[in-house]
């Protein structure tokens, strides 16, 4: 990433320009960042060269997501001249380029040579070169009977989105569902079905796109996280999403890659924890499949149960060297006859005792194996409850925590580079309800028994999303002389919904009780507990009503 600093009088402007991978952008921001304690090359080509330049002209190249910064600047000697910063904005293929007035590269953030593409090298010295254009119209260009005859000319049962995004330069998905949306209906709407009005709603596209009739616009699921972002109104998700109009198309792009960008930075922090949690649901997936497979052969025991006791019924009738025998079923209703395997160097006696054997063993195996894969379920809901926290952690210290958490739980030995230090309480989250109540909740397993077992009053109504990895949440109750409301109950549910693995859903069931019935079984894992006389709420999460209520 790279912040421009511009001033245009007492006006100052930072142009950020993102060609991570996972969130490429260009935009006027007004995100503030650190100066690196030791800047990168490009960086430092960038300080020398641009440092005290001055911006003269932007342009797009083509309709493709790349644009030329063009400044006026100093050379070695001092004389004044051209430079040009290229953004080529184009997912895991996007860079920075910095050229000079005669397009000779002098930097670029990610050099390509000739073992990375055969078709396009970025290296400093040569010359720049735009990305090749692909095979699509741009369009902004293209006339109306233009359109018409490739439309018109595809097969009517294609969809449109598709048709959309194949045939011109710059259509994002989003875009090509909205206009198919609006001509035919429905976003899945065919060529045939869109015919009517495709063209004049693919006109408004380019008006909006020239600025007519723009209206920045972030789309939000139920519970706030930014799921879209537009250059007009969405109406494809009906009332399913929440539409937000933004002052600026850079206010837009800054909200929406806000919270991806948090993400991203914590994932990358996270990710020898990442890694140790997949490797460990792996393993034990894996264990549970076979000792599943091993517990369905266990079946035949009855099986050889049945056949001993048929031999030992019948053993006047049998005798030594037989390879078979055909005994009747007594315990069948129809005493159909049963072939059993028998062994010619045993007796009768022997061979029922060789079954009998068999029985026992697939008896105890069957003790064994049940309570192997019941342990590998709880471990693999103790990895989903880590793997759910860890989902919702917004800080190093909160990473933190579920490093010490692991290493508690036993998974030290797969935790490279980790040393344990003593740590202070776990953090809690908190909350007011409408009515003036206390809610706590914790961020994860320590938390959650810190909370449960050394924070919560016995007379403290406590609440937890049903059979789903989440948050314990803890109601004040004020020693009982002041019950909560039915709202502080809705409100206490909706929290424990919010701070779990189904915040997204709709009518999730929470169960709530008094901690006093909430217990910690000895030699628990972390957050796991068990609790009776509980009831059920059910409650929808909604992020504003949830953040409205958080104590900062």
């Amino acid at each position: 990433m790279v912040l421009l600093q511009m001033k245009n009088g007492r006006d100052v402007y930072r142009l950020l320009i993102n060609a991570g991978a996972s969130s490429p952008r260009l935009c006027i921001t007004a995100e503030k960042a650190e100066n690196p304690a030791t800047p990168p090359m490009f960086c430092m080509a960038l300080r020398k060269h641009l440092g005290g330049a001055k911006l003269i002209r932007i342009a797009q190249l083509g309709f493709e997501r790349a644009a030329r910064f063009t400044f006026e600047a100093y050379d070695e000697m001092g004389f004044k001249t051209e430079k040009h910063l290229i953004a080529e904005i184009m997912g895991k293929y996007s860079n920075l380029i910095l050229c000079d007035r005669d397009d000779k590269m002098i930097g670029i953030l990610k050099p390509v040579d000739f073992t990375t593409s055969q078709k396009r090298q970025l290296l400093p010295g040569m010359r720049y070169e735009e990305p090749p254009k692909q095979d699509k119209l741009d369009p902004m260009t293209v006339t109306e009977r233009e359109f018409n005859d490739i439309m018109g000319g595809s097969d009517p049962t294609a969809v449109t989105e598709k048709k959309l995004t194949a045939t011109f330069a710059g259509m994002a998905s989003v875009t090509a569902r909205e206009i198919a949306f609006r001509a035919g209906g429905h976003t899945a709407a065919t060529l045939e079905e869109c015919s009517r009005s495709l063209w004049q709603e693919f006109s408004a596209y380019r008006d909006a796109v020239r600025g007519k009739c723009s209206a920045p616009t972030l789309i939000l699921s139920p519970q706030g996280v930014p799921k879209e972002y537009s250059y007009t109104d969405i109406l494809q998700y009906g009332d399913a999403v929440k539409r937000v109009p933004m002052e600026s198309f850079s206010a837009l792009i800054d909200a929406y890659f806000a919270q991806r960008s948090r993400q991203d930075v914590l994932q990358q922090k996270a990710s020898d924890i990442l890694r140790l949690l997949h490797n460990a649901e792996n393993r034990i997936e894996k264990k549970m499949a076979v000792q599943t497979a091993e517990l369905t052969e266990c079946d035949s025991g009855d099986t050889y149960k049945l056949y001993g006791d048929l031999i030992t019924a019948n053993i006047y009738r049998l005798k030594k060297g037989m390879k078979t025998a055909a005994l009747e079923n007594y315990y069948a209703e129809d005493a159909a006859s049963v072939e059993i395997p028998l062994e010619i160097n045993l007796t009768p006696a022997q061979n029922a005792q060789k079954y009998y054997k068999k029985y026992n063993k697939t008896k105890s195996a069957r003790i064994h194996l049940t309570e192997q894969i019941e342990q590998a379920k709880a471990e693999l809901a103790y990895i989903h409850t880590v793997q759910d926290a860890l989902s919702r952690a917004e800080t190093e210290k909160d990473l933190s925590e579920i490093r010490l958490e692991l290493y508690q739980s036993g998974y030290a030995s797969k935790m490279k580079n980790f040393t344990y230090k003593k740590t202070p309480a776990p953090t809690l989250l908190r909350f007011v309800t409408d009515d003036g109540r206390q809610v706590i909740c914790g961020k994860n397993n320590v938390a959650n028994d810190y909370l449960t077992t050394k924070v919560a009053q016995r007379s403290d109504w406590w609440f937890h999303v049903k059979n789903q990895p989440g948050s314990h949440v803890v109601l004040s109750s004020d020693g009982e002389a002041d019950e909560p409301t039915e709202r502080d109950f809705t409100l206490a549910a909706m929290i424990a919904a919010y701070y779990s693995k189904v915040s997204d859903g709709v009518m999730v069931p929470v169960d709530y009780t008094r901690v006093r019935y909430v217990k910690k079984p000895s030699g628990a894992k972390p957050g796991f507990v068990t609790y009776t006389t509980n009831w059920t709420a059910y409650v929808t999460p909604e992020k504003e009503t949830v953040e409205r209520m958080k104590v900062q």
